[in-house]
C-alpha cells in the first residue's frame, strides 16, 4: 500500500508540473476535462486486489517502475523495423503512432471517400473543437476508473476517426502503436475518438508491438460512437513484448438499429487488462464480442467486459476464449445487464478456457443481472485441457503429438479467429498463433 501511494503522489505531482505543456493551445473545456480527471483519480487512487473488481489482478507491476513519456527520433533502422512488422503492409489507410506520438511520415491517409476525417487527435483538437467537445471524455468514465482518468488528464494523442452519414469505407483503417524505448521505461497514454454517422460502415484494426525488450505501460481509451443504423467492426490486436505492461479501456455507446463488433486478439504482455463496456442506448441495436487470449510462462491477462442493455429488441453475442500454458493467470469477468425498459433483450454470453499446463490458472465469472421480466439470456463457463482422445485419435493417423496439440488448440480458438473479417490479417495471426503454439512446453505421453 505505502508503494502504491507513493506512485499515485508521483503522477499527481507529475500532473501539476506538465498541466501547463498538455493544455497549451487546448480549449477550455478540454482544460477542465484534465483537471476533473486528475482530482477523480486523486480521490479514487489506484485499485487494490481489495476491489472486487481487481480481486485477481495486482497492480503492483504497474508501480514498480518509473514510467516516463519517451522522445524518439525516426531513424533510417527504425523505419526499417516498422516496416517489417508482420502487422504492417495491409492496404488501406494507417495512422502510426511511436511512444504515443504521431508519425506522419510513415502513415497514409490516401484513397479515403468524401468526407471521411482519419487524423491524429492532437491536430482535431485544434480544429473540430465543437464536435470533439460533444463527444470526447463523455462515455469511457474517468470519475470511477482510475486508469480511464489518468489517461484523459495525460493524453497527448491518438486517432480521430469519423464517418459521415451514409458513407461505406471499402478498406479497413489501421491504428499502429509502437514502443521503442532506448533503455528508459516508456509511457503512452493513447486517446482514440471514433464516430460512425447514421447508416454509416467502417471497419477498424488497433494493433500495439514492441521494437525494443525494455518495459513499458500503456494507458489506452477509445470511444466508439455508433449513430443510428450504422456498422463498426473493431479489432484490437495486442502483441507487445514480454516486459510490457497494458491497460485498455473500450467504450461503445450504439444508437438504435446499429451494429458494433469487437474483436479482442491479446497474444503479449507481461501483464494485460482489457475492459470493454458496450452500451444499446438505442432500440434494436445489435452487438457482438469476440476475444482470444493465448498467454505463457507468467503472463497474466484479465479481461472484464460489460454488455449494457438499456432499450428494448436489442441483441448481444459474447464469446471469449482463453489458451493458458506455464504458470500463466487468466481472468474473465464477463457482465451482462439488462435495464427495466429492455424487454425483448436477446443475449448470450460464453467464456471457454483451454490449460495446457497443471500451473496454468484461470478465473472466470460470467454474470447476468437482469432487471426485466421479457428477455431471453444465457451464460455460461468452461475450464478444460486437451481431450487424449482426440490425441490419440490424430496419432493414430500419423501426426505426432506436438503438431495434434497444435492442430486442436487452434481448432479450440478458430470460431474467434474466423470472426475476423479481413483475411490477410487473419492469415498472419493465424502463422502467429501456430508459431507460439509450437514453442508450447512438450506435451505428455498419452
Amino acid at each position: 500500500m505505502t508503494l502504491v501511494k507513493e506512485q499515485e503522489g508521483v503522477y499527481l505531482a507529475r500532473f501539476t508540473e506538465w498541466e501547463e505543456t498538455l493544455n497549451d493551445g487546448m480549449p477550455a473545456w478540454l482544460q477542465s476535462l484534465r483537471r476533473t480527471a486528475i482530482e477523480g483519480f486523486a480521490e479514487l487512487g489506484f485499485p487494490t486486489t481489495h476491489d472486487e473488481d481487481w480481486k485477481y489482478t495486482n497492480v503492483a507491476p504497474f508501480l514498480s517502475r518509473v514510467f516516463k513519456p519517451a522522445e524518439t527520433t525516426l531513424s533510417a533502422e527504425l523505419r526499417r523495423q516498422i516496416e517489417r512488422l508482420p502487422i504492417v503492409g495491409f492496404e488501406g489507410s494507417r495512422l502510426v503512432f511511436l511512444n504515443g506520438r504521431y508519425v506522419p511520415e510513415l502513415s497514409c491517409l490516401t484513397g479515403l471517400p468524401a468526407g471521411v476525417r482519419v487524423g491524429n487527435l492532437a491536430a482535431a483538437l485544434r480544429t473540430d473543437v465543437s464536435k470533439l467537445e460533444r463527444h470526447l471524455g463523455r462515455y469511457a468514465d474517468s470519475r470511477t476508473h482510475a486508469f480511464v482518468a489518468l489517461n484523459t488528464a495525460f493524453f497527448e494523442d491518438g486517432a480521430f476517426i469519423e464517418v459521415p452519414k451514409g458513407v461505406v469505407v471499402e478498406k479497413p483503417l489501421h491504428i499502429l502503436h509502437i514502443s521503442a524505448s532506448a533503455g528508459e521505461p516508456v509511457l503512452m497514454h493513447p486517446r482514440n475518438l471514433i464516430l460512425a454517422g447514421p447508416a454509416a460502415q467502417v471497419d477498424i484494426i488497433e494493433t500495439f508491438s514492441s521494437l525494443t525488450a525494455e518495459p513499458s505501460l500503456t494507458n489506452a481509451v477509445s470511444e466508439i460512437v455508433a449513430a443510428d443504423g450504422a456498422h463498426v467492426d473493431y479489432l484490437k490486436v495486442q502483441q507487445e513484448n514480454d516486459a510490457a505492461l497494458h491497460y485498455a479501456r473500450i467504450q461503445v455507446q450504439q444508437e438504435r438499429s446499429s451494429n458494433v463488433a469487437t474483436h479482442s486478439i491479446q497474444l503479449g504482455g507481461a501483464l494485460t487488462r482489457e475492459e470493454v463496456q458496450t452500451v444499446l442506448a438505442g432500440e434494436g441495436a445489435e452487438s457482438l464480442l469476440h476475444g482470444l487470449y493465448v498467454v505463457a510462462g507468467n503472463q497474466h491477462v484479465d479481461n472484464h467486459t460489460t454488455i449494457d442493455h438499456a432499450r428494448p429488441h436489442c441483441s448481444s453475442r459474447e464469446v471469449y476464449k482463453g489458451v493458458l500454458e506455464g504458470k500463466s493467470q487468466g481472468v474473465f469477468n464477463g457482465k451482462i445487464i439488462v435495464r427495466p425498459d429492455a424487454q425483448k433483450t436477446d443475449s448470450k454470453q460464453s467464456n471457454k478456457n483451454l490449460l495446457l499446463s497443471e500451473g496454468a490458472i484461470v478465473n472466470t465469472k460470467p454474470q447476468l443481472e437482469i432487471f426485466a421480466d421479457d428477455v431471453k439470456c444465457t451464460h455460461g463457463a468452461t475450464v478444460g485441457q486437451i481431450d487424449p482422445e482426440a490425441v490419440f485419435y490424430l496419432r493414430s493417423r500419423g501426426i505426432g503429438a506436438e503438431e495434434a496439440k497444435s492442430l486442436l488448440t487452434y481448432a479450440f480458438a478458430n470460431d474467434v479467429m474466423e470472426s475476423i473479417k479481413f483475411q490477410p490479417l487473419r492469415e498472419r495471426l493465424a502463422e502467429r498463433l501456430f508459431a507460439r503454439l509450437a514453442k508450447a512446453e512438450p506435451l505428455q505421453e498419452a
